[in-house]
């Protein structure tokens, strides 16, 4: 089996975590670099339900995408949920590792994986990273349909194709204006509106839409919105950075075994439809 030592730095290959935002809060942030590991679970919160599960599976390691500790802190009691996260990982001899947005910005990244779940065709990135001379990282993604269709239609596919949620999702714009072309943004978007609207693209699908961003965008150009719930759009990086550790183990021998959580820790539980206006 490898060590902790030795799948974190293939985690940081795929994830450098000098190209994070300054502000974020990447890399491992507990575990014993010579403990050995041979089951690994990812999921998008480090949040009890998920060190529960990986107690209950056996594994040695999590990979999430949000970090636990994103301001510090000066306490790690366990009368606070992260400390009690702590506290149980701790006492089953779980690591952390967290890939943020370093994830966010890597070939395949975030976005890639958010296009792949719709079954969109990437062709380059929104906000390219200057120092890619290939100009493939960078912070969203730019795609294309296969064929045309509206942006309700689009939004149906949405639904249908990424994880559910309480939230649903909704819809900003003319419903039967047509698609044809796609920005997409894992996560939170809404200050990459002068971006997408200079990309030319029909509709953009991210999450945590606002009201003001959104009803100054609609006022601007005819750009189709689609949001979704934050944790549905950023989930399907889970089984692509799963099917990436999968083939570095395959490649080094290690023979982990490699699980995505199916827990919906979307905070948001429940939802009801509002009357219609009079």
């Amino acid at each position: 089996m490898p060590r902790l030592s030795e799948v974190i730095a293939a985690l940081d290959a795929l994830w450098p975590p000098e190209r994070a935002e300054g502000w974020d809060a990447v890399g491992t942030v507990c575990g014993d670099p010579d403990a050995e590991i041979d089951r690994v679970l990812f999921a998008v919160d480090p949040v009890h339900e998920i060190a529960d599960e990986a107690r209950k599976l056996g594994a040695q390691l999590i990979v999430t995408h949000h970090p636990l500790y994103l301001r510090g802190t000066t306490t790690v009691a366990a009368d606070t949920f992260k400390g009690r996260v702590v506290h149980t990982l701790i006492k089953h001899d779980i690591a952390l590792h967290v890939a943020h947005t370093n994830a966010d910005t890597a070939d395949p990244g975030v976005s890639d994986a958010l296009a792949g779940a719709l079954d969109l065709r990437v062709t380059r990135s929104l906000v390219p990273d200057p120092t890619d001379p290939e100009g493939r990282r960078g912070l969203g993604r730019i795609c294309e349909l296969d064929h045309p269709e509206t942006l309700a239609a689009f939004a149906a596919r949405a639904a249908a194709r990424l994880p559910a949620t309480a939230q649903g999702i909704r819809l900003a714009g003319d419903p039967e204006a047509l698609v044809r072309t796609v920005a997409v943004s894992g996560g939170s978007g809404d200050s990459l509106f002068d971006a997408v609207r200079a990309a030319g693209v029909d509709a953009f699908l991210t999450a945590d839409l606002r009201h003001h961003p959104v009803s100054e965008a609609v006022q601007h150009s005819p750009l189709g919105l689609v949001d979704a719930a934050h944790w549905a759009t950023e989930w399907p990086w889970c089984e692509q950075a799963a099917a990436q550790l999968d083939a570095l183990s395959d490649r080094h021998g290690w023979d982990l075994r490699v699980h995505v959580s199916k827990q919906v820790t979307d905070p948001w539980t429940t939802h009801h439809s509002s009357g219609a206006p009079n």
